[in-house]
């Protein structure tokens, strides 16, 4: 896309030039934020905003993998600055604020009573005719009523100037506010924001009036691994405590705990290995994989108690379960990757969004045999034979 880019801008400077896949996109914009980068930035003073919102912009633009800068400054359209002058309204008898009510009622109308339906009560606005303020000629003529009685038009207590260009105005949390956007090419959410966050953070970089906010699809992502960790740390609490009330034993619990954690190594791997990079989607992916393999885990210890309450020696068990348990775990395992594969090699469309889960599944699902088959019940022969009183190792 980069080269497209490229020879558009260069073909037709003037050109603005917008990439992004559509099911993106889509979503982007129902939540609220498309751009996976947005730099909020917040100020009291507007014209130190603006400016400071172009130096962010041109800054940012120069950063690799960054494209499509916006500086968030929307033009709104011309604007008319209104300013009474005291000294002329004291001429006229008649007071700043009471000019200013009039000539407000006058653009803008006032509610002068309300009318109750069945839901809500409706405003009724008395409002001057269009025609009567389409211009800067008629807003100068408006007729004021002094307390005396006599009737002058407002340009004679005020000044009129036509401003062009007015910004649309943002509010966030009642704080004034220019969102820096941009997407990103070819380059991960993660270190594109550590780049931005890091230019933001230079000495003097910023004015001291000015603060910043990472937003964006950025804020959701960390939002959401936030989230996802705890969902990960409670799916790991509610395992261990499941394996203790079934085994009543923590030789057993440690040891099928530690696969899943194991596995969930693996999924970084096979992120690296793909380069895809670690989101949501792939946290989910590792999430699950936390169930999936402490069930093939159950599923083998079970044989091991079985031969075990037979009379069998520990390590006779051991050997015996995984030979039992071996086909039906490998051809399970086979069975899962392969229904996941097509996900996994993007085939079809919007397969790309869930790609990242199936490849978070297929490496836990990869490194499971192993794992389950000789890595656990050689943790756990360690580990029971340590808990073991001296002179208990017969077995």
């Amino acid at each position: 896309m980069s080269d497209v880019r490229g020879r558009i801008e260069n073909q037709v400077p003037r050109l603005s030039v917008e990439m992004a896949q559509l099911m993106e996109d889509v979503i982007g914009d129902l939540i609220g934020v498309p751009q996976p980068i947005e730099v909020k930035l917040y100020g009291d003073q507007p014209a130190v905003l603006i400016a400071t919102a172009h130096k962010v912009a041109d800054c940012i633009s120069k950063l690799d993998g960054i494209v499509e800068v916006r500086n968030g400054i929307k033009p709104a359209g011309d604007a008319l600055d209104i300013h009474i002058d005291r000294v002329k309204a004291s001429f006229e008898g008649i007071d700043p604020a009471e000019a200013t009510r009039i000539a407000n009622i006058f653009l803008h109308g006032q509610v002068v009573t309300q009318i109750p339906t069945s839901l809500k009560q409706i405003g009724v606005r008395v409002w001057s005719l269009d025609r009567f303020r389409k211009t800067e000629l008629d807003l100068a003529n408006l007729p004021i009523r002094a307390p005396d009685g006599h009737v002058f038009p407002l340009q004679r207590i005020a000044n009129i100037a036509a401003v062009s260009g007015q910004q649309q105005i943002t509010r966030e949390n009642l704080r004034h506010m220019i969102a820096v956007t941009a997407r990103l090419e070819e380059r991960d959410l993660g270190s594109a924001a550590a780049d931005v966050t890091r230019m933001l953070n230079q000495p003097n970089f910023l004015p001291q009036s000015i603060r910043y906010e990472m937003g964006g699809l950025y804020q959701q992502q960390q939002i959401a691994f936030r989230g996802l960790a705890l969902v990960f740390a409670a799916a790991a609490g509610a395992v261990f405590a499941l394996l203790l009330f079934l085994y009543e034993r923590f030789s057993v619990a440690i040891s099928i705990l530690i696969m899943p954690l194991l596995a969930v190594c693996a999924v970084f791997v096979g992120l690296w290995l793909t380069g895809i990079e670690l989101n949501v989607t792939a946290m989910m992916g590792m999430t699950m994989i936390i169930g999936i393999v402490t069930e093939v885990a159950i599923f083998l210890f079970s044989e091991f108690d079985d031969l075990s309450s037979r009379g069998m020696l520990t390590l006779d068990a051991l050997i015996g379960a995984g030979r039992n348990r071996m086909r039906p775990i490998v051809m399970t395992t086979i069975a899962a990757i392969l229904t996941l594969l097509p996900l996994a090699l993007a085939i079809g469309q919007g397969a790309a969004m869930q790609q990242p889960l199936a490849i978070a599944i297929i490496s836990g699902l990869v490194v499971q045999l192993p794992l389950v088959l000789l890595v656990m019940p050689a943790l756990y022969l360690v580990i029971g034979r340590a808990s073991r009183p001296v002179g208990q190792h017969g077995n």
